[in-house]
């Protein structure tokens, strides 16, 4: 039986003590019989700054971290800090992987890979002709990119924040010529849904600090399909009511364990069980909510 030396891995971010991430990580590290040792790194309890995750960072591979989780608000900062990033990564300017190794700290990016498994995975066959987005922030330049490498045909970024929805669809027209990429404020939502095919939300609206809907549930169809990123509670508020219009579904815990198998392989170079990894992602879920 081939031996693996043990890890430890780290998640860096504001808030994260309630992330369900080590979980996961650990209990697949035990079904493959590895040593792993997952910490929450959060930065309010080390009373840290996010400017300062460069220190944080380097303070981790001094300790014999082998690698690290980032998340908001850390994504973009930590580009600086870093030897290499990958090209996903660099197409994004966002990083969620650091793995330390010969070439010295290296920056992935695994959410935008995440939900092109979890989309390819979850809603087998969706049309991708005309997609709705809510939401133009860190999450959301990751899931409109694995949609337009998807095949999106057309993708209407919505955000309340117009400047930063201008600035994503900007940059992804540039990357996808062949597709058109629009930004579009909230109140446009009444005239874009009747005609789209899918709708994804990349806003914290749905999450157990932020309960409510994220658009109006009459503007929801039966032959609209709806995805939610928001993975705590599983069954948000989105959800529950695009089934009840008759619309496919997708809930977040696809995304959070897709993203979640790829940041598990670059970290070991094993190949980790997704569907053992959903099941332990839902049984974590249900415990926490």
């Amino acid at each position: 039986m081939q031996s693996h030396p043990p890890y430890l891995v780290g998640l860096i971010g504001a808030g994260v003590g309630p992330s369900l991430t080590p979980a996961l990580h650990m209990r697949e590290a035990r079904a493959q019989g590895l040593t792993y040792v997952y910490r929450t790194l959060d930065l309010g309890r080390l009373g840290i700054g996010p400017s300062e995750v460069g220190g944080l960072l380097r303070s981790a591979r001094t300790l014999g971290y082998d690698a690290l989780n980032i998340t908001h608000p850390c994504k973009q900062l930590v580009l600086a800090d870093l030897d290499r990033v990958d090209a996903t990564a660099s197409r994004l300017g966002a990083v969620n992987t650091v793995v330390f190794g010969p070439e010295g700290a290296v920056g992935h990016n695994t959410d935008t890979t995440g939900f092109a498994a979890a989309l390819r995975t979850g809603l087998p066959g969706a049309e991708l002709r005309q997609v709705v987005q809510l939401g133009a922030g860190g999450a959301g330049a990751a899931v409109a990119d694995a949609l337009l490498t998807a095949g999106a045909e057309r993708l209407v970024v919505v955000d309340v924040d117009g400047t930063r929805a201008e600035r994503l669809t900007q940059g992804l027209a540039h990357r996808f010529p062949g597709a058109t990429v629009e930004a579009a404020h909230p109140d446009k939502l009444s005239a874009l849904l009747p005609e789209a095919d899918g709708l994804v939300n990349c806003t914290p609206v749905g999450m157990a600090a932020h309960p409510g809907l994220p658009l109006d549930a009459t503007l929801l169809h039966a032959d609209l399909w709806v995805a939610d990123i928001v993975y705590r509670p599983l069954d948000t508020a989105l959800l529950q009511a695009a089934r009840a219009a008759g619309c496919r579904t997708l809930h977040g815990g696809h995304m959070a364990v897709h993203q979640a198998v790829d940041a598990f392989r670059l970290i070991t170079g094993i190949e980790p069980e997704a569907d053992r990894m959903l099941a332990h992602l839902r049984e974590l879920a249900a415990a926490g909510d």
